[in-house]
């Protein structure tokens, strides 16, 4: 893969850089978005990148099947202790290419930043953890490097991953800037929909209006939401709940007789998905009482992902930091308010942080890039962690 450094005229010229660069490049130059947005296709060819990368370095590699044509890789390397294992985790799909000003998979570096989608989330941490891997000859603890699907959708790549898994730690690569995350939110969406009476826009009273009735019910989420700024955790602040999507009526001249939003509702550590729901449900009623012509339905969850809070006394925490002071790196555990695979890892009772290269804000963006002296920073951690955690 050729990679390319941009001039001060916005050109740009070939050079040769550094490898992890090169393979982070290669990996952005492949579209892999998610299949279940526009343009999307399956991991298949980023997949079969990284089994090409380890096995010309001698380090075997097997497929985890997970849905027809997707699958995740995982490369091994045997450890001096055999019985304890490190999961190092990256998802091999991108967020939709939609509403992006740069070409997205056309790798440039310009003023230290390599651009592209994925650049950030997360190529750049899958690329710096495959060279970690690979560096190392013996490591203390078996290794599997996890290049894994579905991150971006419904999360069934690392849900294949835990089933029957053990390991003893964690680090799943998502874009933290060089911070060691040990907490971070869960989420929560489903819909509402309202059923209204159709009738003519000239004789509403004829007809009972879906969105008005909606109306009334996202003004008491707003409620709720401003009322759950009231609690907050150390690390993460307050939950959240966001009215994202809103569809309802036919045409202007009707009075509409169904309205349907979908409701993003990010939860701190110790709420469950059932509790939500019920206080969820309370809230309509609240409503109903109000509005005794509401005929309104609440759809089962889409997502269901509780929050991560990983023990900061705990090993993998402990490395993580150790590693990060010893590199002059910031050390402070935090948290962060997005979800990832790691939560998945850590519910089935590996301990878990989230660390990576770049910025969350970038992540999805129109024009995504990733910082490359991060990238060579985030390689030389994951390296570090691997020959402490022992």
């Amino acid at each position: 893969m050729d990679v390319f450094l941009g001039d001060n005229s916005g050109g740009s010229m070939k050079i040769d850089t550094n490898e992890v660069l090169v393979t982070l490049a290669d990996l952005v130059a492949i579209n892999s978005i998610n299949p279940a947005y526009e343009d999307g296709r399956s991991e298949d060819e980023v997949g079969r990148y990284v089994e090409e990368f380890f096995e010309k370095r001698g380090i075997e590699t097997f497929r985890q099947d997970v849905l027809p044509g997707r699958y995740n890789v995982i490369a091994r390397r045997a450890g001096r202790n055999a019985r304890r294992r490190v999961i190092f985790e990256a998802h091999m799909d991108t967020a939709s290419i939609t509403g992006m000003t740069i070409p997205p998979f056309e790798p440039i570096i310009r003023d230290g930043r390599l651009y592209g989608r994925g650049s950030c989330d997360t190529k750049a941490g899958l690329a710096a953890m495959m060279h970690a891997v690979s560096s190392i000859e013996e490591p203390p603890c078996e290794v599997w490097l996890v290049a894994a699907v579905d991150e971006e959708y419904m999360f069934r790549g690392v849900l294949a991953l835990c089933e029957g898994l053990h390991a003893d730690a964690a680090i799943v690569a998502e874009p933290t800037e060089l911070r060691a995350i040990i907490a971070s939110k869960g989420v929560l969406r489903w819909k509402v929909r309202t059923k209204g009476k159709a009738a003519h826009s000239s004789k509403p009273h004829l007809g009972v209006n879906a969105i008005s009735h909606m109306a009334q019910i996202v003004t008491a989420l707003d409620r709720e939401a401003r009322r759950l700024e009231e609690t907050a955790h150390p690390l993460l602040g307050h939950a959240t709940l966001n009215v994202g999507v809103i569809h309802g009526g036919v045409q202007v001249n009707f009075v509409p007789d169904w309205c349907e939003i979908e409701i993003d509702r990010r939860l701190l550590p110790g709420a469950t998905a059932e509790a939500v729901l019920a206080h969820h449900d309370a809230i309509l009623d609240e409503v109903r009482e109000l509005c005794p012509e509401l005929d309104v339905q609440s759809d089962a969850p889409t997502i269901a992902d509780p929050a991560l809070e990983t023990n900061a006394e705990g090993q993998v925490a402990k490395v993580a930091q150790r590693v990060l002071t010893q590199m002059g790196l910031n050390g402070e555990l935090a948290g962060v308010p997005y979800g990832s695979d790691a939560s998945k890892l850590a519910r089935h009772g590996v301990p878990s942080i989230i660390f990576g290269p770049g910025s969350i804000d970038r992540a999805h963006a129109a024009v995504e890039y990733v910082e490359c002296d991060q990238v060579m920073l985030a390689e030389s951690f994951y390296r570090g962690f691997l020959l402490q955690f022992e």
